[in-house]
């Protein structure tokens, strides 16, 4: 990774996004009496992947002043991510809640018009995200409102001024977007400031405007059970997936993309990074919810 060295920024993994509050549920929803509360956001996610390993982490969102806000910045900085730029304002936060069949695959259902992140506009904080080595954005924090796609394309130029490394999953959600071509064009603009592309393939498929190795510098594809793959300095690494006991996998490719950009940060290469994603995705399998419980080796 070409990104500023450590000594020279304050953070290693800036993200910009939003986290909702999650109620899972075991059974299906018309039939669910019990709920397990939690919280959950694509780059809120990766943030906590990479602050595990080491990272320093910092997260730039809107945090609705309603009964689940102040927990919600506690539990973040519990894990160690900044909050500086998350700030509590009037409003709600996004609820969704998520029922799993015997195949571990999801089934949502959102609650999350007019949220406090939805609020964020193109007006970021230039010295903030100039502070990075790398910035991580999503598809889904384009998608939520036209003020959150501002926001992540003026973050991405202005990463891209400062010479940050600007990291994209388009996490493509067909329910959010009016139509493909919406997605693709949200894509499409803010694809010159990319540096790394973190795909999902083929959920991705159609928010891109090409095969993906052609759309970025270095690419890396999450293939689910097939592992991943990756493209960088004109060559194709293949790297298998773990084993994996599949109960949920909600947040698996959120936490793949913290690991690999925390690890790549700290010295690794793409392929070293890759496996290591891979054992954490397959971890990440094993549990419910989008963000796993801690274990020994996290800090």
């Amino acid at each position: 990774m070409t990104a500023r060295t450590g000594e020279a920024a304050a953070f290693d993994l800036i993200g910009i996004g939003e986290c909702m509050v999650e109620f899972h549920a075991t059974a299906p929803l018309a039939q669910a009496t019990q709920f397990h509360k939690s919280h959950g956001g694509d780059v809120l996610n990766a943030l906590v992947a990479a602050a595990r390993i080491g990272s320093r982490t910092a997260f730039v969102s809107r945090v609705g002043d309603d009964p689940f806000g102040p927990g919600l910045l506690a539990a973040w900085r519990a894990e160690g991510i900044d909050t500086s730029r998350a700030p509590l304002v009037p409003g709600e936060n996004g609820v969704y809640f998520i029922s799993v069949d015997a195949a571990g695959e999801r089934s949502f259902t959102y609650r999350r018009a007019g949220s406090a992140a939805s609020g964020m506009t193109a007006d970021v904080d230039e010295t903030f995200l100039a502070s990075a080595r790398c910035l991580l954005l999503s598809g889904i924090t384009q998608a939520i409102s036209p003020g959150a796609r501002a926001a992540t394309l003026a973050a991405a130029r202005t990463a891209r001024a400062h010479g940050v490394t600007v990291a994209y999953d388009p996490n493509y959600r067909p329910r959010l977007w009016t139509d493909a071509a919406a997605a693709r064009a949200a894509c499409i603009e803010l694809l010159p400031y990319v540096d790394i592309l973190l795909p999902s393939l083929p959920a991705d498929a159609d928010m891109l405007p090409g095969p993906a190795l052609t759309l970025a510098p270095h690419v890396a594809a999450k293939l689910g059970e097939e592992g991943c793959e990756i493209w960088l300095d004109g060559e194709r690494t293949v790297v298998p997936a773990a084993p994996a006991q599949v109960v949920d996998t909600t947040g698996a490719g959120d936490c793949w993309n913290g690991t690999y950009l925390a690890l790549l940060l700290q010295g690794a290469s793409a392929a070293q990074a890759a496996a290591q994603a891979n054992d954490a995705a397959a971890a990440k399998l094993a549990h419910r919810g989008a963000i796993p419980p801690r274990t020994g080796g996290a800090r």
